[in-house]
């Protein structure tokens, strides 16, 4: 799903918004959602799952085409874990169409 599949979704389904309301939702959330994290905070969505940041330390990798060490400086990078009420739910939808196919 992409933003503007979101925008759409948010839309149909809420009838009072307009395409250009819905578009400004989705918006807000993402930027509220972006701001957090670059703070460095954790967000919790009950349900749905968690956002945090992970740091990556420093280390000495590889260039694939020379072979060549490269020092690879360390980094903050976004994590998402998935909540239980997720998890439960796309692994019942596996089930479910892996079941369909077989038959």
């Amino acid at each position: 799903m992409t933003r503007s599949d979101l925008v759409e979704e948010l839309a149909a389904r809420f009838g009072q918004l307009t395409h250009r309301d819905a578009e400004f939702a989705v918006k807000a959330i993402l930027d509220a959602m972006n701001a957090a994290l670059v703070r460095g905070h954790r967000i919790e969505i009950r349900g749905f799952g968690s956002f945090s940041i992970n740091h990556r330390p420093p280390r000495i990798g590889r260039n694939p085409r020379s072979g060549a060490s490269v020092a690879v400086p360390e980094k903050r990078v976004p994590h998402f874990k998935p909540g239980k009420a997720l998890r439960e739910a796309v692994d019942l939808r596996t089930v479910e169409i892996e079941s369909k196919r077989k038959t």
